[in-house]
Parts: structure tokens; sequence; C-alpha cells
């Protein structure tokens, strides 16, 4: 794997393009400006890998782009050690950027080519990130809770099993709408009974499929 001054000095670029945009968590910047986003696409992006631009990278799924990675980073407020339930593995990008950041990350993916892509990939990068092939959309409950859920996918709605499976006082980030633009949502869990739902604008995303690991 290549990480070239060249590389770096892109990624440089990217930063200043994110911090025009509005990103202003330093230590979310660190870890964006850290991680080698070229790795995770095809070599025929290589040379826009850095663009603030989301990419396809197979089974109808994509990386999102940078600053959509910021901005849900960011909302979902890591902590050094905060267990983390990421649903939606893809290229494994963002586990990356949570991992970076010193979080315990549960990944899950439900399209097993993007599985068996990222899982030797993360580990290439030596990040100790526990990944999974099954249906996000149930979480893990095996291994819950979580002191926040991140959501890579649009959603039609807050899955329940999600909300169930998030701390009292933990933070879930997710797209929901049922068309091709989503709204980006906080549910910030008060107690086990109370929950408060924020809204932080339009991003678009691919759907979240349910019940359809395996596929």
């Amino acid at each position: 794997m290549t990480d070239s001054f060249r590389h770096k000095g892109m990624r440089k670029q990217l930063i200043k393009v994110l911090r025009e945009k509005g990103i202003k968590n330093e230590a979310v910047l660190a870890a964006i400006e850290k991680i080698p986003r070229h790795l995770f696409l095809d070599k025929a992006f290589e040379e826009k890998a850095y663009e603030d631009k989301a990419f396809r990278i197979g089974a109808g799924q994509t990386i999102s782009q940078p600053y959509t990675v910021a901005v849900q980073t960011e909302l979902l407020q890591v902590k050094r050690n905060d267990k983390i339930l990421e649903v939606g593995t893809g290229s494994g990008y963002q586990s990356c950027v949570l991992a970076e950041l010193g979080a315990r990350v549960y990944t899950v993916e439900r399209q097993l080519s993007l599985y068996e892509t990222a899982k030797p990939l993360i580990e290439e990068l030596r990040y100790n990130i526990k990944t999974f092939y099954g249906d996000g959309y149930k979480g893990l409950p095996s291994y819950g809770p979580f002191d926040k859920i991140i959501v890579t996918a649009g959603a039609p709605l807050i899955p329940p099993a999600l909300i169930e499976q998030l701390k009292p006082g933990g933070i879930l980030v997710i797209p929901v709408d049922k068309g091709s633009v989503q709204v980006m949502k906080t549910l910030t869990k008060i107690s086990d009974t109370e929950t408060e739902i924020k809204e932080h604008g339009e991003f678009r995303f691919v759907p979240l499929l349910e019940d359809k690991a395996g596929k």
C-alpha cells in the first residue's frame, strides 16, 4: 500500500475544503487527514480520491463524500474508548475514521462482497475494528449496548432495535427519509423511555435495506 507525499498533500487540500464548508472539530479533521482515502477506492479513482465527492464501490453502494463523513462524525461527538456501532461498513473508511479517534468500533455490513473487501483492508491498516457480516437494521444485540451508533445509509425510519441498543445518554446519527434525499438526524437517548431528536440538514445516501443479509 502506497501513501505518498503527494497523497498527503491532496489530503491537506481536502481538509482546507472541509474547513471552508464549516467543519470545526479539529480531532475529526486530523483523523480524515491521516487516513489514506485512496486505498478504499478502485485505482481508477485514485486521482480523484481527495475530491469532496462520493464514489461507487460496488454492490450498488458508495463511499460517502468526506464532508458527509465529517458531519456524521462531528454529530456523533466521539470520545476516546466510546463503544460505537456502525451500520453499513461499506468500504471501511468511516470505520477507520472512528477508530482513529480512539473509539472501539463494531461495524456490520449486509453486502458480502463489501464485507470481504473491507475486512482485510481494515486489518492491513492495523485498526482494531470488529467487523460483522449481517443485517445492520437489527444492530448487534449480542454486543450492545453502545455509547454511540452511526448509520451510513438512508433509512425510512429510525430502527427501534438500534434505539434499544443505545445506552442512556448515547447518540444515534442517522439519515432518515424514503426518498433520494434524507434528513440527517441525531437521536439522544435521555432515558430508557425518553429520546430527543434533532435535524441537521439534507444529505444523499443509498438506502438501508432490511432483512437482506445473505444476498
